[in-house]
């Protein structure tokens, strides 16, 4: 068993996404075989790219407010907040509030990810 506080990972941030911060909390490297557990925090005003890939994401936010994108349209997002964006759907998380938006994402390991 592996019991970690997320703040222990320090976060990753990719220069094509200023303001986004990811912190890959559980993975391969920790043993878990089939998923990757991710904190990823989004600083107001700011917003994840556009994209789409073949895995799903489970997301569960956890503070701040934003709207999760597709194209059928924008959702509300708010603590307490579960979304489910199936694989091969393009999709954006972005901050609308004035404080940070983290939420937790849980994706199946990818060859370039986790």
């Amino acid at each position: 068993m592996i019991v970690k506080h997320f703040q222990e990972v320090e976060p990753k941030v990719s220069p094509d996404s200023p303001g986004v911060e990811v912190r890959w909390v559980l993975g391969k490297p920790d043993g878990a075989p089939r998923f990757a557990m991710r904190v990823i925090e989004v600083a107001p005003g700011h917003a994840t790219p556009r994209h789409q890939h073949w895995w799903e994401h489970e997301v569960f936010v956890l503070e701040g407010e934003g709207v999760v994108w597709s194209r059928a349209g924008e959702r509300v997002l708010r603590p307490g907040v579960a979304v489910y964006v199936p694989g091969n759907e393009e999709h954006q998380f972005l901050n609308t509030g004035t404080g940070p938006l983290r939420f937790i994402c849980v994706i199946p390991h990818t060859e370039s990810g986790s």
